[in-house]
């Protein structure tokens, strides 16, 4: 699953600051700090990158916990008074008031196999294993996901990870791979220290004893100078998105943070971006991108009124107005959304923000099931929401949105999405999340709203051809769930084949084979500039992990296969750990940045 929100927290004005920050140190009196001791770092068991190790024939059977050594730094730490006490009171919550009891916050279980995490590895060459890159792959591949910093000592939820991006740049033919940081503030702040300072938000806050302290502390450090609100408390650890000439790594609990890439393949990542002071607080990690217009159509959410923002950028990637949807009454969950020509497409579903769940116990993101689910329309180039209609679509919760367009000369609009069918489990139990590909129709006229499934299996992390946005779409590429949040192959889906008779709308597949899992699968065209060029002619690829030998790979597959034939592999010079989502950049638009 993707990265949930964690907005509720960012209700902490934000600065109108712009790309650049200043150095993580200056939120820290130096006053305040005194030589204390050697710290001790507890990091899990990672990969050489700089050796070739010889592995014994024959798979190998991987940990069912999370494999923890001990790694004495070599640095004297500095750490102050404050600091040193308000850890003391990390490690009390931690231990006694609120251990990680429950599985879904176990860090040695949510960590465990290839979700544990890695460290950075600099451009580091590889190795081409199977066929040949096409050329048009030539630019790079990134991926985003979740890489924690520090091993937790306490509750860890999966979607509390900073943020790593892991990209394979090639080059006629050859690949080099390069995994970073995104130097958030809070990533830079915390390195500095040593120790975490901004809380877990997913697993930080359950009941009102371990939601006070854990918030008592953290105003604490914030009353010490350890950390400024203002300057961003996000991961940046979902996706990636290209507009106006510039690459963000994005999670929209956070402004987008810039980045490129060097000319030897190094992630750079230039700062905090808030678009001169009109951007504030937060982004959604799912901006749509129109092929034609090169326009950026984005929102945020919150807990408090507006609950939902719409706005977008120009071409040239010049923020425009918000418009505040104030018919959407309660703080939901809205984390992906889809755009046709003419409208922009919210779904409002059953999962929402409410703090005052944590009183009981429970997450600060949950399920309510008397909630009826709604998809919200509102014109793209509306100035107020005066024009923006709701329909309730009963049982249809959309954690991704994967096109939309419309027909009948736009009386009705058409979206595809992956229903989550136990949205209950969304948080808590991921691999009992069943999702079924959609497609749903509504009648502008009428109000009527219509929609059957176009598959059976468990789909989700589908993309299309990114040249299709917006316009009708006949093929999609979904990761299987195997459970979920591992996918265990890649689905090529013709929507036309439900038209008719309403049948399953698979006509290719790739499975990676037993203990094998990738990611989400991502197309590049193998002619872009050839506006009459098939739908699927291109590539799809993504990240492979073999759990058996600690492998991974990127792949290629040729698209317009019946078995998505593998037709180019890559060995990678260290482990890829599961992640989110990832964007293609052609070598024409890195060199943009």
């Amino acid at each position: 699953m993707d990265c949930l929100s964690s907005s509720f927290i960012s209700i902490f004005p934000q600065s109108n600051s712009t790309v650049s920050h200043p150095p993580p140190s200056s939120s820290s009196p130096p006053s305040m700090l005194i030589v204390f001791s050697v710290r001790t770092e507890e990091k899990p068991e990672t990969v050489t990158t700089t050796t070739t190790t010889k592995r014994p024939s024959g798979p190998k059977k991987q940990p069912t916990s999370l494999n923890i050594r001990k790694r004495e730094s070599s640095v004297v730490a500095d750490q102050s008074l404050p600091a040193t006490i308000f850890n003391a009171f990390d490690s009390i919550i931690n231990n006694f008031i609120d251990p990680p009891a429950r599985v879904s916050v176990d860090p040695k279980h949510v960590l465990s196999d290839n979700f544990s995490p890695v460290d950075e590895l600099p451009p580091t060459d590889c190795e081409v294993i199977e066929g040949t890159l096409p050329s048009c792959l030539d630019g790079a591949y990134f991926r985003n996901g979740p890489n924690p910093q520090f091993l937790p000592r306490g509750p860890y939820h999966l979607f509390d990870g900073d943020g790593m991006l892991h990209a394979i740049r090639i080059s006629n033919g050859k690949a080099s791979l390069c995994s970073r940081y995104i130097k958030t503030y809070k990533y830079s702040i915390e390195k500095e220290a040593g120790f975490p300072i901004i809380p877990n938000v997913f697993s930080g806050f359950n009941g009102v004893t371990a939601s006070a302290a854990r918030m008592a502390v953290t105003a604490g450090r914030f009353l010490a100078g350890q950390f400024d609100p203002t300057k961003g408390i996000g991961l940046a650890n979902t996706s990636l998105a290209f507009f106006g000439k510039r690459l963000f790594a994005l999670g929209e609990s956070d402004l987008p943070y810039a980045v490129k890439l060097a000319p030897d393949g190094d992630i750079i990542t230039v700062g905090r971006e808030d678009f001169n002071g009109k951007l504030f607080m937060s982004m959604t990690a799912h901006p749509k991108i129109d092929p034609v217009t090169k326009e950026a159509f984005a929102f945020r959410y919150g807990p408090i009124p507006p609950f939902l923002t719409f706005f977008r950028f120009n071409e040239n990637g010049e923020k425009q107005a918000d418009v505040p949807i104030f018919s959407m009454t309660s703080p939901s969950f809205l984390h992906d959304f889809a755009i046709t020509k003419n409208y922009a497409i919210f779904p409002e579903i059953q999962i929402g923000m409410s703090p005052m769940e944590m009183l009981g116990g429970g997450s600060p993101v949950s399920a309510d099931a008397g909630k009826v689910p709604r998809l919200g329309l509102i014109p793209r180039y509306a100035k107020d929401e005066s024009e923006m209609k709701w329909f309730e679509v009963p049982g249809f919760n959309v954690i991704h949105c994967i096109n939309a367009w419309e027909e009948d000369g736009g009386d009705t609009v058409v979206m595809v999405a992956p229903n989550i069918l136990s949205v209950e489990h969304t948080l808590e139990r991921m691999d009992l999340i069943h999702a079924s590909v959609e497609k749903v129709k509504i009648n502008l006229k009428t109000g009527m709203v219509s929609r059957h499934p176009l598959s059976t299996r468990n789909l989700d992390f589908a993309v299309i051809n990114p040249a299709f946005v917006a316009v009708k779409t006949r093929y999609m590429y979904c990761g299987v769930g195997d459970p979920m949040p591992k996918i265990s192959g890649v689905v090529k889906l013709d929507v036309s084949l439900s038209e008719a008779d309403r049948r399953e709308c698979i006509v290719a597949s790739q499975m990676f084979g037993p203990g094998c899992y990738g990611g989400e699968p991502f197309f590049v065209a193998r002619e872009p500039d050839n506006p009459d060029a098939d739908e699927d002619d291109g590539y799809v690829v993504s990240y492979v992990h073999n759990e058996n030998t600690g492998e991974s790979r990127f792949v290629v597959m040729d698209a317009k296969s019946p078995t998505l034939e593998i037709v180019a592999a890559v060995k990678l010079p260290h482990r890829v750990p599961y992640g989110f989502h990832g964007l293609f950049v052609r070598e024409s638009d890195i060199n943009k940045l």
